[in-house]
């Protein structure tokens, strides 16, 4: 018997909650990743359950939103439901986070839910990480994490926040001695000031430095750690709906 049904957004007309490839999965008990819409989803989540029940293995149906559901968006959406479908692979570069304190869960667990990024969360030992990880999230032992940092892929984006002050430089200087994406550092002014001179002595370039962002986040949203995720989720997914726009426009540009 299947175990869950994937709901996928095959395609959208007019205005309607979620863009095509958006995708749920639908368990017996549980739901994890959204198609948005609150009557749409219900009713989503109905027809996987039902299809569980009965072993229906695939179906399509298209949602006139406002007629059907009683939806203001006025759009239509066609939706693929398929029974244990493979997992989706992502299509944005990966995240590593290096260290699974407050803050690197905070920002793990609020970027989870978007599909398309895959997530890795980085610490020294298993106790270190949460009695739950959220879905899409893989964890990495690494007990020497400036070593572990030569395996990280050349287009991933770092955030490093780990318990340690020697850790993180060392992690700085691990990323600035190969390809990478992004980098951000949590800290203050003031720790940044001695990174960047120790960084400095250690044979790095200040131009080579200046990849490094430091603090990361919004600091107008404050330290709570879920205050920091919201400001690094919020510059990720900026730089991607501008990485969007770019490709939407008939000049490649923006």
């Amino acid at each position: 018997m299947s175990q869950e049904i994937t709901v996928t957004v095959r395609s959208s007309r007019g205005s309607a909650p979620r863009d095509a490839g958006a995708t749920m999965r639908v368990g017996p008990d549980d739901v994890n990743g959204t198609i948005g819409g609150g009557a749409l989803e219900w009713e989503a989540i109905r027809i996987a359950r039902t299809m569980l029940a009965d072993g229906t293995l695939q179906a399509e149906r298209t949602f006139p939103l406002g007629p059907d559901l009683g939806q203001c968006c006025g759009g239509a959406v066609t939706l693929d439901f398929i029974a244990d479908a493979p997992d989706i692979e992502p299509t944005e570069p990966p995240i590593w986070i290096w260290g699974a304190g407050h803050v690197g869960r905070a920002i793990a667990a609020t970027l989870a839910p978007f599909e398309d990024l895959p997530i890795t969360l980085i610490d020294t030992d298993a106790r270190r990480f949460p009695a739950e990880m959220p879905q899409g999230v893989t964890s990495l032992i690494a007990a020497d994490m400036p070593r572990a940092m030569a395996h990280a892929p050349a287009d991933a984006r770092h955030i490093i926040l780990t318990y340690s002050h020697d850790i993180d430089l060392a992690l700085c200087d691990a990323v600035l001695r190969q390809d990478f994406a992004e980098c951000g550092l949590i800290g203050s002014a003031t720790k940044w000031a001695r990174f960047r001179k120790r960084l400095g002595q250690l044979g790095h370039a200040d131009a080579q430095i200046s990849r490094i962002l430091c603090p990361i986040g919004d600091p107008r949203l404050g330290k709570h750690p879920q205050a920091i995720a919201v400001g690094v989720a919020a510059r990720l997914l900026d730089k991607q709906m501008l990485q969007e726009s770019a490709d939407a426009s008939p000049t490649g540009g923006l």
